[in-house]
């Protein structure tokens, strides 16, 4: 596993290299922690431990046109990044996973058990990206249609019009 150190965007939504802006002030940097599949659910389950009581977020990227991103040495290039963050609303911090997910094999352990609150963005990031979340109690669409072929923020998802779909709309008057 990984670490490296971020900082975060200040209030001004730039750099918290200083600004101009009354309103601009300087926060900690923010730990970003790169496990492997293999590690994730362990390094979630520490933090957890730890006093990070809140899982803010669970999202996925495509990466698919920017393979050659910057990495920290040691963390392999994957199509796909399941990125979470924690907070610790006691401590006042936040950590941000990030884990490579391959193409060929786009399945990683649901956090349900230690994060219940996760059901829903690990269902929404199924639907969009086609990752699996592996031991999910419900992973199924939740934004698109049960019959809804492909996963449309998939970088390769064909672009085009989708026409509306309304449940018994009445016909033309």
């Amino acid at each position: 596993m990984t670490t490296a150190v971020e900082p975060t965007a200040g209030p001004t939504g730039g750099s918290d290299s200083g600004g101009t802006s009354p309103r601009a002030t300087r926060r900690p940097l923010q730990d970003v922690v790169y496990p492997t599949r293999d590690q994730y659910v362990a390094e979630v389950e520490r933090f957890r431990s730890s006093g990070f009581e809140m899982c803010a977020d669970l999202c996925v990227v495509d990466y698919l046109a920017h393979l050659d991103r910057r990495l920290p040495d040691g963390v392999p290039h994957e199509r796909f990044e399941v990125v979470v963050n924690l907070l610790s609303l006691s401590a006042a911090r936040r950590v941000r996973l990030r884990v490579q997910v391959p193409e060929s094999d786009p399945v990683i352990a649901t956090l349900f058990d230690l994060y219940p609150g996760v059901e829903a963005m690990e269902r929404e990031a199924f639907d969009l990206f086609g990752v699996v979340f592996a031991g999910h109690p419900d992973l199924t669409r939740i934004l698109m249609p049960e019959d809804w072929e492909g996963h449309p923020l998939r970088k390769d998802y064909g672009v085009g019009r989708v026409p509306v779909q309304f449940k018994g709309a009445p016909g033309p008057r």
